[in-house]
């Protein structure tokens, strides 16, 4: 015998329910907002077969010389050499 609405379970155990479904849509959101961010986003690191890229030494020259690290006489010799590899 019934007595009572919703066939005898009390409040805390509809409240229970209502918890565990907002916890679980807030999962499930929560890792479909990861995997699409992680799939959209270019990756920052490099793997270990991957090689980094390297600055481009010309540049890196032109840039130091533009800064006054270097005077005209090395910033010549260095380029010769750059431009010319052995």
């Amino acid at each position: 015998m019934h007595w009572g609405i919703g066939g005898g379970w009390g409040w805390g155990a509809w409240l229970a329910m209502v918890v565990v479904m907002v916890v679980f849509w807030g999962a499930v959101t929560w890792v479909v907002v990861t995997l699409v961010r992680r799939t959209s986003e270019p990756s920052q690191s490099h793997s270990v077969g991957t090689p980094v890229p390297m600055a481009d030494p010309l540049r890196i020259l032109d840039e130091r010389y533009a800064r006054g690290e270097v005077d005209d006489e090395e910033y010549h010799r260095r380029r010769d050499v750059l431009n010319n590899p052995r």
